[in-house]
């Protein structure tokens, strides 16, 4: 199968989110919409007086790393008339966007690792008088999905996170058509042997990456397409942005992350 693979180089913030820079521009329409409705929710949490932290990261800065892929599979040709679910969702901001768009948004993330223990989601969803669910589920555990029956997933900046990304995956694809996935890769271990074309994944120290205890799993490009391959996936497009010469799995300047959408081979 001959898969678009779009490669443009551009430097990435060094934290945990996937977050675009500000210096790329992409011409797609969802960008242009992302971008109001950003303006929107920051209107409305500026009129909020939380007791806690607002998630710090532009998560709807996705739209521009994904804009390539929509513009080659149109949002609603994916989405269909199903439901769309967004997993890791921080404060909700893609969520609510999309069901501003007419779709049917569901939230999957687990308190205790959400930045603010999902009281922000609830507070914005409350605020728009939103319909979007938000159900706390702990994907390191043998976990069930609210639903078994998903047209599109937006799974974005979540996989190195994970303990069990393999078993998170093929889960995931008995229950989801699509997934817009993404996560940080690396070509370089941190001693500079290059593994680019190995099929592997490299395990952080607790301290090695960002001193962030959560990040875990680092695959190579290699390794993140066999992942996809064996656990039910195939790839309808990918990018890669970032460090795309240089990246390795610790390094704050080395930092390149893969973004993909994917196809069950489970549902069809």
């Amino acid at each position: 199968m001959n898969v678009p693979t779009i490669r443009p180089t551009m430097a990435l913030p060094h934290d945990n989110a996937t977050v675009a820079s500000p210096t790329e521009t992409v011409a797609h329409p969802l960008t242009t919409a992302a971008e109001i409705f950003r303006q929107k929710l920051s209107a409305i949490k500026a009129e909020i007086d939380p007791s806690f932290p607002w998630y710090p990261y532009d998560t709807l800065a996705n739209f521009a790393h994904i804009a390539p892929f929509l513009a080659m599979h149109d949002l609603a040709s994916l989405a269909g008339g199903g439901n769309i679910l967004d997993i890791g969702a921080a404060d909700g901001d893609t969520a609510f966007f999309l069901e501003s768009l007419g779709y049917t948004v569901g939230i999957v993330d687990h308190g205790p690792t959400n930045y603010n223990t999902l009281r922000g989601a609830h507070l914005v969803r409350d605020k728009l008088r939103s319909r979007v669910t938000i159900d706390d589920i702990d994907l390191d555990s043998y976990f069930s999905l609210p639903g078994s029956n998903y047209n599109l997933v937006f799974f974005l900046g979540i996989l190195y996170h994970l303990k069990n990304p393999f078993y998170v995956l093929e889960k995931l694809a008995g229950v989801a058509r699509h997934v817009f996935v993404s996560t940080r890769v690396a070509r370089f271990t941190p001693g500079g042997q290059p593994i680019s074309g190995i099929p592997a994944a490299y395990l952080l120290d607790p301290d090695e990456s960002n001193n962030d205890a959560t990040n875990f799993w680092i695959f190579t490009e290699a390794g993140l397409r066999r992942i996809f391959a064996r656990s039910g996936w195939e790839i309808m497009a990918y990018r890669s942005v970032g460090d795309t010469i240089h990246s390795d799995p610790a390094r704050n300047d080395r930092d390149e992350r893969a973004f993909a959408l994917l196809r069950s081979t489970r549902i069809r």
